[in-house]
C-alpha cells in the first residue's frame, strides 16, 4: 500500500510516530508538505518564522534524499492538493501527526470528510483528552494538571522511534521548489533543522549536557545563557517533544545533588506547561480569540497607538522593556522572563489589549506558537486559565534589577546606555543633567524619558479590572 506522509509540525525523522506508522503499514511512502495560503496570508504570520520553516524543509529534504526518498512540496488548499496527490501516487492512505489548534482541527476534519486521513501521534507529549479530572472535565489549573501528567506513565527511551535508514519513495510526482524568500537574517541565532535541534538538546540535557542542572537557578536571568533555546525546534517538531521529555527525565535520574535534580525537574515542568496550553487550546478553542475568563471582557482598554508603537520599537523609557523588544525584533526570540515583563508592561502599564501584543509577538517570534503564546499572554494579563491574579503587576525596574543585576542584557541591546553608571542603568531618567552629559545620554534625546509613570498606571489598571469584574457580576 502506498501512503502519503503529510508533514505539518513534525519536520524530523527521529521519533516521528506518523512516519513510523506509514513505514510500518506502507510499501511506499511519499513525504508531502503543503504551503497553505490560509496560513501564509494570516495576520499572524512572521517572516523570520517562515524563513526558519523553509530552512527546515530544505534540511528535511536533504535527510530524505540520503535515505532514498525526497520531499514533495505543493502550494494550495490541503483538500485539493492531497486529493490530487492520492491519484498521482496511487496512495490509499494519508498519515499525519495530530495538531490541536482550532485551525488545524477544522482543516483536518474537512480533509477527513472526503479523504482517507489518519492522525497518529501528537504535537504534545501527552495527547489532549488523556489528562482529565475525575468528573471528566479538563483541568484549567496547571498544578493539578502537572500532577495528572506525572501520574501517567512517563515516556521512556525504548518508546522512541529511531531514524529510518531507508524510505522507499518511488519516482515521485513534480514538486514545487522550496521558496528562497523570505531569507533567514544573520541576526537570528537559530540555524534551522533537525540536526541543530538535536545538537542543542544533547548539549543542554543529554549525557554531555550540564546546563539543565543549573536551569532552576539561571533560567530567569536575562543576562545569562541559562535556557535551552529549543523552542523554535519544538515549534516545528524539528525535535520530538517526547524525546526532550525523555532526556529531561533521564537527566534528573543522573543528577548527583538535590539542586541538579531540581534543575532537571523544572525543565521538565516547562514541557508540561507546553502540554498544558496545548490541552487548554484543544478543550477551549475560544481562547484563541478572547479571554478565557469572561469577567474581563468589559475591560476598557486605552489602546493608545502611540504608546503601542513605542512599545513595539523599544522606546518606552524603561530599559529592560526596550532591550527585550529590540532583542525580539532583531533576533526573532525573547527570553521568557523578558516576555513576562514586556507583556505586563503593555497590558498593565499601558492598558493595551493583550491581543495586540499577542499578534505582534506572532509576527516576530521564530518560535511563535498559538497555544504557548496565547497562554502566556493571558497568564500575564490575568484573563486566562491558571492566570496570574489581575492585581499582579510587574514593576519593570525591580524586575530589571533582579534578573539583569549587572545590566549586561540592557547594555547589549541598548548601546545608547553603554556608559550610564550602574546605579542609574535601570532608571536612567534619574540621572542628573551633568551625569547625562558625561555619559553621552541625554534623556529625551539619546534615550526617551518613561512614557508612563508605573505607579500611577498601576492604580488606573486595577480600577479598570475591578470595574470589569463588577460589571460581569
Amino acid at each position: 500500500m502506498n501512503i502519503i506522509w503529510w508533514i505539518r509540525r513534525d519536520l524530523r525523522l527521529h521519533d516521528n510516530e506518523a512516519l513510523a506508522y506509514a513505514l510500518e503499514q506502507g510499501t511506499a511512502v511519499f513525504p508531502v508538505f503543503i504551503l497553505d495560503p490560509a496560513l501564509l496570508n494570516s495576520q499572524y504570520v512572521g517572516e523570520k518564522r517562515l524563513a526558519f520553516l523553509y530552512g527546515g524543509l530544505r534540511q528535511l529534504d536533504a535527510a530524505l534524499r540520503e535515505r532514498g526518498s525526497r520531499l514533495l512540496l505543493r502550494q494550495g488548499s490541503p483538500q485539493t492538493v492531497l486529493a490530487d496527490l492520492l491519484q498521482e501516487t496511487q496512495s490509499e492512505l494519508i498519515v499525519a501527526e495530530a495538531d490541536h489548534s482550532p485551525f488545524a482541527k477544522a482543516r483536518d476534519t474537512a480533509v477527513a470528510v472526503t479523504l482517507p486521513l489518519r492522525l497518529v501521534g501528537s504535537t504534545a507529549v501527552k495527547l489532549p483528552g488523556s489528562i482529565l479530572k475525575q468528573d471528566g472535565d479538563p483541568y484549567i489549573v496547571y498544578t493539578p494538571f502537572k500532577k495528572g501528567w506525572l501520574d501517567l506513565p512517563l515516556p521512556q527511551r525504548s518508546q522512541l522511534h529511531p531514524v529510518p535508514t531507508q524510505i522507499n519513495t518511488p519516482a515521485a510526482p513534480e514538486s514545487d521548489p522550496i521558496p528562497d524568500t523570505p531569507a533567514l537574517p544573520d541576526s537570528v541565532p537559530f540555524p534551522p533543522g533537525e540536526i541543530e535541534g538535536l545538537r542543542r538538546l544533547e548539549n543542554f540535557v543529554g549525557s554531555n549536557g550540564r546546563s539543565v542542572y543549573d536551569y532552576a537557578e539561571q533560567r530567569n536571568r536575562m543576562d545569562l545563557e541559562g535556557t535551552s533555546r529549543l523552542s523554535p525546534y519544538l515549534r516545528f517538531g524539528m525535535v520530538s517533544p517526547r524525546r526532550v521529555a525523555v532526556e529531561a527525565i533521564e537527566a534528573r535520574s543522573r543528577a548527583r545533588s538535590e539542586g541538579s535534580r531540581k534543575g532537571a525537574l523544572v525543565f521538565l515542568q516547562e514541557l508540561i506547561w507546553r502540554d498544558f496550553y496545548i490541552h487548554i487550546l484543544h478543550h477551549f478553542p475560544h481562547v484563541a480569540q478572547g479571554n478565557f475568563n469572561e469577567k474581563y471582557d468589559r475591560i476598557e482598554w486605552r489602546n493608545d497607538e502611540a504608546d503601542f508603537a513605542a512599545w513595539c520599537e523599544g522606546r518606552t523609557g524603561y530599559p529592560v522593556v526596550d532591550a527585550a523588544m529590540r532583542q525580539l525584533v532583531q533576533t526573532g526570540w525573547m527570553h521568557n522572563r523578558a516576555r513576562m515583563i514586556v507583556a505586563s508592561f503593555l497590558v498593565k502599564d499601558l492598558l493595551i489589549d493583550w491581543r495586540w501584543g499577542e499578534r505582534f509577538f506572532m509576527q516576530h517570534l521564530v518560535d511563535g506558537d498559538l497555544a504557548s503564546n496565547n497562554g502566556g499572554w493571558q497568564w500575564t494579563a490575568g484573563t486566562g486559565t491558571d492566570a496570574a491574579p489581575y492585581f499582579r503587576i510587574f514593576n519593570p525596574t525591580l524586575q530589571s534589577k533582579k534578573f539583569d543585576p549587572n545590566g549586561d542584557f540592557i547594555r547589549r541591546w541598548l548601546p545608547e546606555l553603554a556608559d550610564v553608571p550602574d546605579k542609574f542603568l535601570h532608571e536612567p531618567d534619574k540621572m542628573e543633567t551633568a551625569v547625562q552629559r558625561q555619559t553621552n545620554c541625554i534623556i529625551g534625546e539619546d534615550y526617551p524619558a518613561p512614557i508612563v509613570d508605573h505607579h500611577a498606571m498601576r492604580d488606573r489598571t486595577l480600577a479598570a479590572y475591578k470595574e470589569s469584574r463588577e460589571a460581569e457580576g
